[in-house]
């Protein structure tokens, strides 16, 4: 079964060497990876092309935003199962491609989704958030939950199905996609209690609460579309439903460190 990582990048340079370096230590070989950039000026390409042993195929272009450019990448894919790696993120431990193929294999799903954890941008054994999953429930969504996004893998059969981001969703866009295929089309997921990334905190969508404040006009968008019912009031919960990551953080941050105490060293 072999998995296929999209990376995007624009001006990547300061951690996408840590990102592509958490792909070549997965203990899982049959791996395709691709990175996507959008005409970067910094030394981005120069890395991708220092990890050629890596990265099986990648181009530099223009596009209209990163979901833009893992769209591209979603056409370039080969494998039975995509996952999206963000350019400043990397991968947990060195079993985590291995985990996920497993558990597709074992429970005959079509998609599946963990843990992950927001660290400090340079010591990233410091962590300020957890991102918790639980049993999967579509119902889940009309209560304003959603999968943690780039701990998402899908069978490529469905994305071709289905079909890619819509960019118009602006950040939101990951949101409409994941609702899409779980609660509007219902395809089948499920939660593998694994930690599977680590993501240097920031973000598009909650850089300041003009930007949340337009994400969350945009999620109600996607939940009326796909058709999950009082999106209004879904799309409120929705952000109130991230609370228990940091009210509940001590707890977190405890039970996070206890799972990286078995993680590669290389990546501390």
């Amino acid at each position: 079964m072999k998995v296929t990582l999209i990376t995007v990048t624009r001006n990547s340079e300061k951690y996408l060497a840590d990102c592509i370096e958490s792909v070549r230590m997965q203990d899982y070989a049959n791996i395709e990876y691709i990175v996507i950039d959008g005409s970067s000026t910094d030394n981005t390409l120069s890395i991708i092309r220092d990890h050629a042993s890596v990265v099986d195929k990648w181009l530099s272009e223009k596009d209209g935003g990163m979901y833009d450019a893992i769209n591209k990448g979603l056409k370039l894919a080969t494998g039975d199962i995509i996952g999206i790696l963000n350019s400043d993120d990397f991968l947990a431990s060195k079993t985590v491609i291995s985990k996920i193929v497993q558990c597709f294999q074992e429970n005959g799903i079509d998609s599946l989704y963990g843990d992950l954890v927001y660290v400090d941008e340079e010591k990233t054994s410091k962590v300020y958030r957890y991102w918790k999953g639980s049993t999967y429930n579509r119902r889940a969504f009309e209560w304003g939950w959603m999968p943690a996004h780039p701990t998402f893998y899908v069978r490529r059969s469905v994305v071709e199905q289905l079909g890619g981001y819509e960019t118009h969703y602006f950040s939101a866009a990951d949101f409409e996609w994941m609702t899409r295929y779980l609660y509007r089309h219902r395809v089948s997921s499920f939660y593998l209690p694994e930690l599977i990334v680590k993501m240097r905190k920031g973000g598009m969508s909650n850089a300041g609460w003009k930007r949340r404040l337009r994400a969350n006009r945009r999620d109600y968008l996607a939940l009326k579309r796909n058709g999950v019912p009082f999106p209004l009031l879904a799309s409120l919960i929705k952000p109130i439903r991230k609370l228990p990551q940091f009210v509940g953080f001590l707890n977190a941050e405890k039970e996070a460190k206890a799972k990286l105490e078995s993680f590669y060293p290389a990546y501390e």
